[in-house]
């Protein structure tokens, strides 16, 4: 399973940002995907996930202001973040999870400046 994220970037506090992560290979065990994240001197987190019927777990510093989706037809996830904030910056992972393993995108950079 190959993992491919796009979106990142730079934005204003309080602008949005769309993240997208294509999936390739053998995806037919894919059960989880989702969004972490590693901010600088940080530990990654968990920022979001989303199973393949659609439930959603979210950070608490993230609720309300990002949105996880998933079109299981394209094998592509995507992230919605809204109110940025300063304390987003990070590199952004995707996230695939099966029975078989766990895999993992590129990172992609988020940069908010204040």
């Amino acid at each position: 399973v190959q993992l491919q994220a796009s979106g990142g970037g730079l934005v204003q506090a309080g602008g949005s940002l769309r993240l997208s992560c294509a999936a390739s290979g053998r995806l037919f065990n894919i059960n989880t995907m989702g969004w972490y994240r590693r901010a600088p001197g940080k530990q990654r987190e968990l920022v979001a996930r989303i199973t393949r019927s659609g439930s959603t777990i979210y950070a608490d510093s993230v609720k309300d202001r990002f949105t996880i989706s998933r079109d299981n037809t394209e094998n592509t996830v995507y992230l919605q973040m809204n109110i940025l904030k300063s304390e987003d910056t990070a590199v952004y992972y995707c996230n695939a999870d099966s029975i078989v393993g766990s895999y993992w995108g590129q990172g992609t950079q988020v940069t908010v400046s204040s």
